[in-house]
């Protein structure tokens, strides 16, 4: 199990370890988090590496990583906990054909640890060997407000009641992250909790490093061609621009089918790998790609002419 960041440095360096490049904003709100057990709200669109952070701090701490995915409906025994009922009920049934059994004896023991099933905010709680695990709760704005409102006492406290049992303390608190895609707002009692952090798209410098850290045998030229594409079509009426989630999925692609600079033809034929829907793949026809293409050649020149930045400090956080 690593130590805890003891500096703003220390915390970008330990994201750094697993690949994650983040500014000095995202270090900072990293590194108070940790050190103040406080929870951190991540906000910003999809793909740009919210929930990334959580499994670049599991893995660099040496900790668990528990997910809670969030949608619509979820409740409490999909999120904390429920009782075994089928175990119940078996223990019942033995426990008549036995003959003799207490009924209050019996009803203390079919609410034994035994018949509990934890998920993930309970499992959360719990002592861990390696440590406090880190807790994601992703997409909270998908869930309903009631829930949001169950949430208020683990985050201030850290604590559950379970009236059956208790209450059910942390010995030390879990590291939460909780990010939203703000399809909704989230209300202000649960942020009031958290720190707050939004998560931009980054500028072409710190998407250069992302792809650097994270392709390190894709070339350069193409790196740079690729990352300049990506930022100009984020310039476009997209339904949904392609997050760093996409480019990296794009790389990846390109790489595989051993392509060494962007083409139109290239484009055209992995598009799919970048954007996700139908209307935005129809916006980039043929005519409108080679547009596109020139007008990222800038960026990707500059870039091939030694102003891309090497360093782990961009001005914007994936």
């Amino acid at each position: 199990m690593s130590q805890l960041p003891s500096s703003i440095d220390e915390a970008i360096a330990l994201l750094a370890s697993q690949n994650y490049i983040c500014g000095r904003s995202l270090g900072t709100v990293v590194h108070l988090a940790l050190n103040l057990d406080k929870p951190l709200f991540l906000e910003g669109e999809a793909g740009v590496g919210k929930t990334e952070i959580a499994r670049a701090l599991a893995a660099a701490l040496g900790r668990r990583l528990i997910r809670l995915q969030c949608y619509e409906g979820l409740d409490t025994a999909s999120a904390l906990y429920e009782w075994n009922f089928a175990a119940q009920m078996i223990a019942i049934r033995a426990a008549e054909a036995s003959g003799g059994t207490d009924r209050h004896q019996l009803q203390k023991e079919l609410l034994a640890d035994e018949y509990l099933i934890r998920r993930p905010l309970l499992q959360a709680l719990e002592p861990h060997s390696e440590g406090p695990p880190v807790l994601l709760i992703d997409e909270i704005d998908r869930t309903d407000e009631p829930f949001e409102a169950y949430l208020l006492e683990i985050l201030s406290d850290f604590q559950v009641t379970i009236p059956e049992i208790g209450v059910i303390s942390a010995a030390q608190p879990p590291i939460v992250i909780l990010t939203s895609n703000r399809t909704r707002e989230v209300h202000d009692a649960l942020k009031r909790r958290c720190l707050y952090h939004w998560v931009d798209y980054p500028d072409f410098a710190h998407e250069l490093d992302i792809l650097r850290a994270r392709l390190p045998d894709l070339t350069e030229q193409l790196s740079a061609q690729l990352v300049a594409f990506v930022q100009t079509i984020r310039n476009e009426d997209l339904f949904k621009s392609p997050g760093i989630a996409e480019t990296i999925d794009w790389a990846r692609c390109l790489n595989a089918l051993n392509a060494t600079e962007l083409s139109p033809e290239v484009i055209t034929d992995t598009l799919g790998a970048l954007l996700k829907y139908q209307d935005d793949i129809q916006l980039l026809n043929d005519e409108k790609t080679e547009q596109v293409l020139q007008l990222s050649q800038s960026l990707a020149n500059d870039a091939g002419n030694g102003s891309g930045s090497n360093t782990a400090t961009g001005q914007s956080d994936p």
